[in-house]
């Protein structure tokens, strides 16, 4: 009994298969992937890693359950949205398992944002991130150029935008542009909007291609999905650090990407950048005229005003022959003084040469006793060659204070001949200076008589007064009972039609000219 209950116990163990620990794996594994090998899940991005090797790991979760997954490096790198922790995404992909652990996992092939919804709330997490590091700080943001001269565009090369921009430029103000074509959407789009921005701020100014002085990021309209690549931290971070001052137009007015806050400025379309950028030739030559006309009004007011001011000052000033009448009166009459002062002084130095002469005989007499005494008493001391010596020491200080009748003569004679010149010079210009004077004077006096009225009574003309004073109208004319005519040969008295005849009053009697007085101005004429 106890034999066939073991029989019986082992007969349906040994009849079971039975399997390796790895042949149940790669069993689960072959019914798992034939069952799910493409799947969309929806769930909220957790618990994600990237190590280095490229690889991101992450898990999909919701309110009840969490499946790991994993994105290989070279999905990763074709990726249109990076997944990021918290962000609710739909996955497509394969499931796997993975026999060293007995766990299984979504091998993901593509991932998205579920919805506008999630890509807004994670386009505001990336803003508030890239915020706080200060990229959309209004101080960072630099002065654009008022008139660049070479311009710089990122944008898709077959595009309306940059037909747009370029047609714009040639309207306001034609400028050198360089274009730096690029995928405007796109997984493409994000890194090569970034390499074009860095590759325009890493030319070298002056090279063989010019260096912008401005750049424009320009794009169409589109959804949000068409825009995103604008979105992009490697986008952003160009912008903000891009030394060249950067205009940032991507989509409609109402479009909105973290380029316009990282940009210096932000247009609303491609055509308002361009716009921006230059300003318009005529506005700046109509300007250019405007200060052309303020300019010459200012120089023109400023010289009238300097030339009245000059004509006022110079109306003060007194006329150049007048300074020179007091100098002129006193060298004439230092000219009729120099003669007897030049013979009073030779006078007076003959005189005193006399005085000399008369002190200086009796002075030699007295000198040369002195010398024949003071000789007498050493001779007696002196040897012969030594008294020789003085003897001719003395004779030569002798005739040093002896007087040559001579000489003085010659020197009298030399005085004389200058005194001579001197007087002969100074007649000549006192005669000059009269000569002159009495030719500006009979000048003058013509000027008189040609200003004189008495010339025009010459012409044939007259003069009506009234007593004396003088009538220049009918009216006042016709208010006299009785008026003067006066002629070239004298006056007759009239009396007007209508008046009441009145005696013509008698002329005023003619003052004789008083005689110019020999000592005033005018006595050298």
């Amino acid at each position: 009994m106890d034999d066939l209950i073991d029989d019986e116990g082992a007969g349906p163990a040994g009849n079971a298969p039975e399997f390796t620990v790895s042949e149940i794996s790669g069993a689960v594994k072959l019914t798992v992937e034939g069952a799910f090998s493409h799947v969309r899940v929806r769930g909220e991005v957790g618990r994600l890693s990237r190590p280095r090797s490229g690889h991101i790991y992450l898990d999909l979760k919701d309110d009840r359950s969490v499946l790991a997954s994993v994105v290989w490096k070279g999905v990763s790198a074709r990726l249109a949205h990076q997944p990021e922790e918290g962000m609710e995404v739909i996955a497509t992909g394969r499931l796997t398992t993975f026999p060293g652990q007995s766990k299984y996992q979504l091998v993901i092939d593509d991932i998205r944002p579920a919805g506008a919804g999630a890509l807004m709330a994670m386009l505001e997490k990336r803003k508030k991130a890239l915020a706080a590091e200060g990229l959309f700080d209004e101080a960072r943001k630099k002065r654009l150029p008022f008139l660049p001269e070479v311009i710089g565009v990122v944008t898709s090369p077959s595009g309306a935008v940059i037909r747009d921009i370029l047609h714009r430029l040639r309207d306001r103000f034609p400028r050198k542009v360089l274009i730096w074509p690029v995928a405007v959407q796109g997984e493409r789009c994000a890194p090569e909007v970034a390499r074009a921005i860095r590759g325009f701020n890493a030319m070298t100014p002056g090279g063989a291609l010019p260096r912008p002085d401005l750049l424009i990021v320009a794009r169409g309209g589109g959804s949000l999905e068409d825009l995103w690549g604008f979105n992009e931290e490697a986008v952003v971070r160009a912008a903000a650090d891009s030394d060249i001052p950067l205009i940032s137009a991507v989509g409609h007015e109402t479009d909105t990407t973290l380029i316009d806050y990282a940009s210096d400025y932000r247009a609303p379309t491609p055509t308002g950048a361009a716009e921006k950028a230059v300003p318009v030739r005529m506005d700046l030559l109509n300007w250019l005229r405007q200060q052309e006309g303020v300019l010459t009004r200012a120089i023109t007011s400023g010289l009238t005003a300097r030339g009245q001011r000059v004509r006022d000052v110079g109306r003060a000033l007194p006329r150049p022959e007048a300074l020179l009448d007091a100098p002129r009166q006193r060298l004439d009459l230092a000219s009729l003084r120099l003669a007897p002062a030049l013979k009073g002084r030779t006078q007076d130095a003959r005189a005193k040469l006399d005085r000399l002469t008369a002190r200086l005989d009796p002075a030699l007499e007295r000198a040369v006793a002195s010398k024949r005494l003071e000789l007498g008493r050493t001779s007696g001391r002196l040897s012969p060659e030594r008294l020789q010596s003085v003897i001719r020491e003395g004779r030569r200080a002798l005739a040093r204070w002896r007087l040559d009748p001579q000489r003085l003569a010659a020197r009298t004679s030399q005085m004389d001949e200058r005194l001579a010149q001197a007087v002969t010079r100074f007649g000549q210009v006192a005669e000059a200076s009269v000569t002159r004077r009495r030719e500006r004077l009979t000048g003058l006096e013509r000027l008189r008589q040609t200003l004189g009225y008495t010339q025009t009574l010459a012409r044939g003309y007259a003069v009506i007064r009234s007593g004396e004073a003088v009538l220049t109208r009918k009216a006042e004319a016709e208010t006299h009972a009785a008026l003067e005519i006066e002629f070239k040969d004298g006056r007759l008295g009239v009396t007007p039609t209508g008046a009441t005849p009145k005696a013509a009053p008698k002329p005023a009697p003619k003052t004789p000219p008083k005689k110019s007085d020999p000592g005033g101005q005018g006595s050298l004429f």
